[in-house]
């Protein structure tokens, strides 16, 4: 009989750790190994327990689902990350996506669904909730259908603030020289990295000077 599929489960909540772990251990090929109520302690854990899938909560205090994820596949790439969160929205999808993960589900999914996605994931393969596959679908196909340009689906203002971005400065000194708050500009750059499937204000920077926003912004 081969070996159980081992899972940590990282959630914020306590009752979603308890009634997750409670079913998955009802099953012959899965045990649970580990829980964590965080990001930070999941990273303690991973080293310890080494499993073959995390079920990854998106939003918790501290260190969210998204940096757990980037970290957790740096000290283990062998471990599979599932998503399991409420949240659908754009911003959330790719970021978690593009950190390592391989499945992304909806908390509303069923419980065959959910072994299924584990089960997928210790062969390395994805799932993606119905859902979140739509929007998957979606985004790829404007890819195809818009123009050459990354950057026409962000407003002027965004262009501004991802310039500066590309030049280095900080949030407190793009809202001093455009005269917007500070949180504002947080708004500008989270739109920016949603619109722009990228994870952080580096990969932001990097890709502007890439495809030679600065350069054309200011006549270069």
């Amino acid at each position: 009989m081969p070996d159980p599929i081992t899972v940590m489960i990282v959630d914020d909540h306590e009752m979603v750790r308890k009634g997750a772990c409670g079913y998955l251990e009802a099953q012959p090929d899965i045990t649970v190994v580990a829980q964590a109520g965080s990001g930070e302690e999941a990273l303690k854990l991973i080293q310890a327990y080494v499993p073959d899938v995390i079920l990854m909560d998106l939003v918790m205090p501290g260190m969210d689902g998204v940096e757990a994820t980037r970290k957790i596949k740096t000290i283990s790439p062998r471990t599979q990350i599932v998503i399991l969160t409420s949240f659908h929205q754009d911003e959330y999808i790719f970021p978690a996506l593009q950190a390592g993960a391989v499945s992304y589900l909806l908390k509303d999914v069923k419980a065959a669904d959910l072994l299924e996605a584990i089960r997928r994931a210790a062969r390395g393969e994805a799932m993606l909730h119905p859902r979140i596959a739509a929007r998957v679908i979606k985004t790829f196909r404007s890819m195809e259908t818009k123009e050459s340009s990354p950057f026409t689906t962000l407003t002027e203002r965004e262009l501004d603030v991802l310039r500066m971005i590309a030049k280095g400065n900080t949030n407190d000194q793009i809202a001093e020289q455009l005269v917007i708050s500070v949180g504002t500009v947080k708004g500008h750059v989270s739109n920016i990295l949603s619109k722009l499937h990228l994870v952080d204000r580096t990969q932001a920077a990097a890709y502007a000077w890439q495809e030679g926003i600065v350069q054309r912004k200011e006549g270069k």
